[in-house]
């Protein structure tokens, strides 16, 4: 990757990411999904592997995304505005799923709706699926990243909780991962880790995002 561009991209990132970010709605049915007027970020991956903790760390809110130790928690789609006074973008975070004491008919439910829209909306830009650091990938996975092959959703691997293994171990379980991918056509080469905690990779990932829209267009200037 260009260097520049990245710290290009890092820049208008931390700047979209500034903004003021609103919770927008809650979705349980495919039929109350808002208007697909706007790029779209959604962030998928197993139950309490740090989906909420992460929406909060990217746009500097401590609960704007709510956070619980129980897993199966956030049991609906939950759309997030950025910037929330400006026609932007939606960040997304679904239902985490492999939640072992979800009751099968609540996980058909949940894994059902999850689908539908990763196969149905067109203003989906990326789909950020999130695989804890310490475990690396996990069975429950793999259906979700066929899924995101078949149906050209294109996703990316954002390691999560960068801060709890030793280097050593990250850096096994990031080749790994990196390994696996190449099996998998939707997916994008490039690995993110984060800490919601120390704040690693925060700013890469915004700058990701960033790179994908107009950011301009919502007022940014270089």
């Amino acid at each position: 990757m260009n260097a520049d561009l990245d710290a290009i991209d890092e820049a208008a990132g931390n700047w979209l990411f500034a903004q003021p970010c609103v919770f927008e709605r809650g979705v349980t049915a495919i039929d109350q999904l808002p208007a697909a007027d706007r790029p779209e970020f959604a962030f998928a991956g197993r139950s309490n592997v740090g989906k909420s903790s992460l929406i909060n760390a990217l746009t500097g809110h401590t609960h704007l995304a709510r956070v619980s130790n129980t897993p199966g928690r956030t049991q609906q789609l939950n759309f997030f505005l950025l910037p929330a006074d400006k026609h932007g973008i939606f960040l997304v975070d679904l239902p985490g799923y492999g939640y072992a004491k979800a009751s099968k008919r609540d996980a058909a439910r949940w894994n059902a709706l999850m689908i539908a829209y990763l196969r149905g909306r067109a203003t989906l830009k990326r789909v950020f699926l999130l695989i804890d650091s310490r475990h690396g990938l996990k069975a429950a996975d793999e259906p979700f990243m066929q899924t995101f092959d078949e149906s050209a959703v294109s996703y990316q691997i954002v390691l999560t909780k960068a801060d709890k293994p030793k280097p050593a171990e990250l850096a096994a379980v990031s080749e790994t991962v990196s390994a696996a991918l190449r099996s998998h056509v939707a997916a994008h080469p490039r690995l993110i880790s984060t800490s919601s905690v120390s704040g690693e990779g925060i700013g890469e990932l915004r700058g990701e995002i960033a790179a994908l829209i107009d950011v301009a267009s919502l007022g940014y200037k270089r």
